[in-house]
């Protein structure tokens, strides 16, 4: 016989595994194109990313692929920053600390912002940690990456990065 612990959560499983981003693929990506409050530094940053390619990730510091995915951010950052692409990593940490703690540790050659009251995280809809939008010049959303998967995940960025830069500025 199954356990109403057992059915609870089962429940919560199929839930998890059905929940989608809000923000999909063709959408034009909140904040991009133009600036958001001016005490949200998530929105700051995202409209100076106007008129880039751009790589936006939202992770936790208790992430265990978030942690594997910084090093591979920094790689491609370092390849595809001189040619126009803007990264951003957005953290849903609920305390500083934990952020900090993060960052210090990996100390990330590109932006990374705290989105400390959940604006962003919740017009988005992030549908699981990690995360990662991949914007064209005009802030369409081209790609999603739910989820981090090591080496086979920085090489298919990579790719749409380089399919991306290669497009005309509009």
């Amino acid at each position: 016989m199954t356990s109403p612990r057992s059915i609870l959560f089962l429940a919560v499983l199929i839930c998890a595994t059905s929940v989608q981003a809000q923000v999909r693929v063709g959408d034009l990506f909140p904040g991009v194109m133009a600036g958001g409050p001016s005490g949200d530094p998530a929105a700051h940053a995202l409209a100076g990313f106007k008129g880039k390619v751009a790589l936006v990730d939202f992770w936790a510091s208790w992430c265990a692929p978030c942690k594997a995915s910084f090093p591979a951010y920094g790689r491609i950052y370092a390849d595809y920053g001189p040619k126009g692409l803007g990264l951003l990593a957005v953290s849903v940490d609920e305390k500083a600390g934990d952020y900090a703690g993060f960052v210090k540790r990996l100390a990330p050659a590109f932006a990374v912002v705290r989105d400390a009251n959940q604006s962003l995280v919740q017009r988005v809809q992030v549908p699981t940690m990690p995360t990662s939008y991949l914007l064209d010049r005009a802030g369409r959303v081209r790609y999603l990456h739910a989820g981090f998967h090591g080496a086979a995940t920085e090489a298919v960025l990579r790719k749409e990065i380089e399919t991306l830069l290669a497009e005309p500025a509009s």
